[in-house]
């Protein structure tokens, strides 16, 4: 099917053409996934964008307000942005019909990312930005190595110490869903919840849930690179607290720079609210903060801290 462009406006010469539906092979599971490239159709870099537990790719190309695509602003300054449909979601349902774990999910899409590069060119290399149970993969396929040059990550609606009891934990059924995985409608456009890119959030993703703040820090001491978390003002999930967040920062010990910001008058799903191209701005400055560190020191993947 073909996607008109961001905010229903109408594309020109220069502008890069919509987001365009694709299919990687990750060793005999296909993985789809909305692409966009730059009109040279020379990527300076590629953003990976993962998308969180019960969404799909277009969570990243949002079109109740102008504006609001990652998808389309990413193509526009020079990236191609890459948004998976996770392990267990989109193509790969029929395959994986009760989904995947978290490592299993890193294996699938790194296995992923490698067949996608032997046919497109990566620019000076992979920006994982990744959302709630994306973020959690984007840090855990960042701990077990990308096969490509890793610039760094930018993560949203992720923390590491859960402000809400276990009961109220999609594995546990508890019925605040909806409150905290949105907030109130006021920080959404109106046409928001008819078109949001929701799916069932598979069985063995689920049952994991509980799990994170235990694997967390395992997972954050081998990140090597740059790394950014941004925690909406009304995020319900995770404590967002200023010594739970100075907390946080230390626990990615070998990352060379750890960034933690809060964005007001958002909820959880920060790319799909008003704030959502603030957002996707800021994360796109933080890539190319990255990439000016690539040039000065001639490698996009840092150097691991001393022990």
């Amino acid at each position: 099917m073909d996607l008109p462009p961001s905010g229903g406006a109408c594309p020109t010469a220069d502008a890069p053409p919509g987001p365009r539906r694709i299919t990687l092979d990750a060793a005999g599971i296909p993985l789809s996934a909305l692409l966009t490239t730059p009109p040279t159709d020379t990527p300076r870099a590629t953003v990976l964008a993962l998308h969180g537990g019960g969404m799909t790719a277009g969570y990243f190309d949002a079109r109740a307000h102008p504006g609001q695509s990652l998808l389309t602003l990413g193509a526009r300054l020079g990236y191609t942005v890459l948004a998976l449909d996770r392990p267990g979601y989109g193509a790969s349902t029929p395959a994986l019909p009760t989904g995947q774990t978290l490592a299993e999910q890193s294996a699938t899409v790194r296995t992923a990312l490698a067949d996608y590069a032997q046919t497109h060119d990566l620019g000076a290399g992979v920006f994982v930005l990744g959302h709630s149970y994306g973020g959690k993969l984007a840090l855990t396929c960042a701990a077990d190595g990308l096969p490509a040059p890793l610039l760094g990550l930018d993560i949203s609606g992720l923390g590491h110490r859960l402000a809400v009891p276990a009961d109220d934990l999609p594995s546990a059924g508890g019925q605040g869903h909806w409150k905290h995985n949105w907030g109130a409608l006021r920080l959404y456009p109106p046409d928001t919840f008819r078109t949001c890119p929701v799916a069932p959030m598979p069985e063995r993703e689920r049952a994991e849930v509980r799990s994170w703040p235990a694997r967390f820090t395992s997972v954050a001491a081998r990140v090597h690179v740059p790394v950014r978390f941004t925690f909406a003002e009304h995020e319900k999930w995770w404590r967002h607290d200023e010594h739970t967040l100075t907390e946080l920062a230390g626990l990615l010990p070998r990352a060379p720079r750890v960034l933690v910001e809060r964005l007001p008058q958002a909820g959880h799903n920060i790319s799909l609210g008003w704030t959502a191209h603030t957002y996707h701005l800021r994360a796109l400055a933080f890539l190319e903060e990255c990439l000016a560190g690539h040039a000065v020191t001639g490698t996009p993947v840092p150097l691991p801290a001393a022990a």
